[in-house]
């Protein structure tokens, strides 16, 4: 019988192992995070911590060459935390974020 693939990814992730800058709050408090992939659409990555589900969320990351296919880009996003799971990890906790809207910064 063949196996069925019930993928729900509609955007294609690309592996990246570079830090990223999340926050939590308007108060503008950040903490450094780990990213696991990125789509146009979402991201994952390692945090600290414990965030809830459905919590807004906003992330800054600077997406290399490899990726841009020019130079690197910094982006500032604002999202959605989506899953939250035990990484088993270094005690880390893998969020998964969907990008609601995103901004490319100047490279100043």
């Amino acid at each position: 019988m063949a196996e069925v693939n019930h993928e729900k990814r509609a955007a294609r992730r690309f592996p990246l192992r570079v830090p990223v800058s999340v926050s939590r709050n308007s108060n503008g408090s950040s903490e450094a995070a780990q990213i696991r992939d990125v789509s146009a659409r979402g991201i994952c990555f390692y945090l600290d911590s414990a965030i809830a589900e459905g919590s807004p969320i906003g992330f800054t990351l600077t997406l290399p060459p490899e990726i841009t296919l020019t130079e690197s880009i910094r982006v500032q996003c604002k999202g959605r935390v989506v899953r939250v799971e035990d990484a088993k990890t270094e005690g880390k906790i893998r969020v998964a974020a969907m990008i609601e809207e995103y901004e490319f910064l100047s490279q100043d």
